[in-house]
């Protein structure tokens, strides 16, 4: 056989191998926030063992950090932006689903990133969650906890028995 034979098989594996690399670059997978496509930016509600939460365009969890004040970001470089990745986008494109009330704004980060905002706070995920429905981040160092969907402001459950309200310790107030 040639060589010219096999260049058609080369180039196949390279366009799938190239394509295999952007999915896991883009965050495609499971657990992962989606990047801002320009697009809508539907929420929804999400069940948790924690409470009724408000849901990303994936499904997963979304989370608010009650040390963030005034709708500014507290957490968005380093250990933090990667533990708790925020839901980036404009909040004039949100869409949101049965059940969620409230509120979208955006802020502006010093880099010009703009985080969605629900009622003033921001929002982020976890990444520790990884599937829909999953809360694990909910209590951590008494200051992340489930976005509700009510349009109220995040905070620890009324009840420190419902399940999942547990603070977590952390190596920081951020929980990372």
């Amino acid at each position: 056989m040639r060589l010219s034979s096999y260049r058609p098989r080369a180039a196949l594996s390279l366009v799938a191998g190239a394509a295999l690399f952007l999915a896991a670059c883009t965050g495609a997978g499971s657990g992962s926030p989606p990047a801002s496509s320009g697009g809508a930016l539907n929420v929804t509600v999400s069940h948790t063992a924690a409470g009724d939460a408000l849901a990303g365009p994936n499904g997963m969890t979304l989370y608010v950090l009650t040390l963030d004040v005034g709708g500014k970001s507290t957490c968005t470089s380093g250990s933090c932006a990667a533990t708790w990745p925020a839901l980036k986008g404009d909040g004039s494109q949100v869409t949101a689903g049965s059940g969620v009330s409230g509120t979208w704004g955006t802020t502006t980060w010093s880099d010009g990133t703009k985080q969605v905002t629900h009622n003033g706070q921001p929002v982020y995920y976890y990444s520790g969650d990884s599937a829909a429905g999953d809360s694990t981040g909910q209590g951590t160092n008494n200051t992340w906890f489930i976005a509700p969907v009510d349009g109220s402001q995040g905070g620890p459950p009324a009840s420190q028995g419902s399940p999942g309200a547990t603070p977590k310790a952390s190596k920081s107030s951020y929980g990372y």
